[in-house]
């Protein structure tokens, strides 16, 4: 990255709304992650159910503008629940697996007016690129609001054990990049580090990471499916950051590790940018990063 992240007037910034959502403010475009804003709830029935402690720490109605939302994948409630689904139809963009697209394609033909369904809805498989800036793919209102050059790229995440991943289904991360900006990478449910280590051997200079942590769980896979907080620790730092924002470590009750976990494991950790690697954001408010 150059200098020019302390000197643009869209400074890169994020509001954590808990769960895998948050609002990133990079390059004039307001991003929605992950969208999860119903109440708490149960979904699904006995050992299969995944529970929702806490609602958002901001009503989707009171965000303010948003450009489109970026979506790890569609199928699981926990990074796309119901009003989450409604929020990002309701956007002008949406990028997603190509999985994600074609579901909520589907979405999309059968909804009712209750639900005002606008988005573009691009489905990219991994290592593919979104051009930002061109209007023709993503539409006017986001092409306009881009910066010159900005690229959205589709990234790997493999959601828990390799041999598992049929069974889980198709997980993406996000890389936004664009000249006089800060490269920013956002994990998705992927719990590999040599997955980010893999991306960061093609993406070598990226200076923000919104890391999906929390070791999320369910009774029938012995093993995490997202990252741990040593493993946030670990992609951290093979991606050579310079600030860390932690997301989907709370608010669901199937993640074994919270935030706690995240802070005692970066404790310490400095970034080249000054002050801790590990950005503290308050749910609900808005952070600049310094980078």
């Amino acid at each position: 990255m150059s200098d020019a992240s302390a000197t643009t007037p869209n400074p890169l910034a994020v509001t954590v709304i808990g769960g895998p959502t948050a609002v990133l403010e990079w390059g004039g475009l307001r991003i929605v992650t992950d969208p999860t804003f119903d109440a708490p709830r149960s979904y699904g029935d006995g050992d299969d159910a995944l529970v929702k402690t806490a609602g958002p720490a901001i009503a989707a109605a009171d965000l303010g503008r948003l450009d489109l939302a970026l979506v790890s994948h569609h199928h699981h409630p926990d990074n796309l629940d119901d009003s989450g689904r409604a929020l990002a139809l309701s956007l002008p963009l949406v990028v997603t697996t190509p999985a994600g697209a074609a579901a909520l394609a589907d979405v999309g033909d059968a909804t009712t007016d209750s639900v005002a369904v606008v988005a573009r809805v691009i489905g990219a498989g991994d290592d593919e690129v979104v051009e930002l800036d061109d209007a023709a793919l993503v539409g006017a209102e986001v092409a306009g609001r881009a910066p010159a050059g900005a690229r959205l790229h589709a990234l790997p995440a493999q959601h828990g054990p390799e041999e598992l991943q049929s069974r889980l289904g198709p997980v993406c991360g996000f890389l936004l990049e664009a000249p006089g900006h800060p490269t920013v990478y956002v994990s998705g449910d992927n719990s590999s580090v040599a997955v980010v280590e893999g991306i960061a051997a093609r993406h070598p200079r990226v200076d923000a990471a919104l890391l999906f942590a929390g070791a999320a769980r369910v009774d029938a896979i012995d093993a995490a499916l997202t990252l741990t907080a040593a493993d946030a620790r670990a992609a951290a730092e093979a991606l050579g950051v310079r600030r860390v924002v932690a997301l989907h470590v709370d608010q669901w009750q199937h993640f074994s590790e919270d935030r706690a976990a995240v802070e005692r494991e970066f404790a310490g950790l400095d970034s080249r940018a000054g002050g801790p690697l590990l950005a503290a954001t308050p749910h609900g408010e808005r952070v600049e990063l310094a980078l």
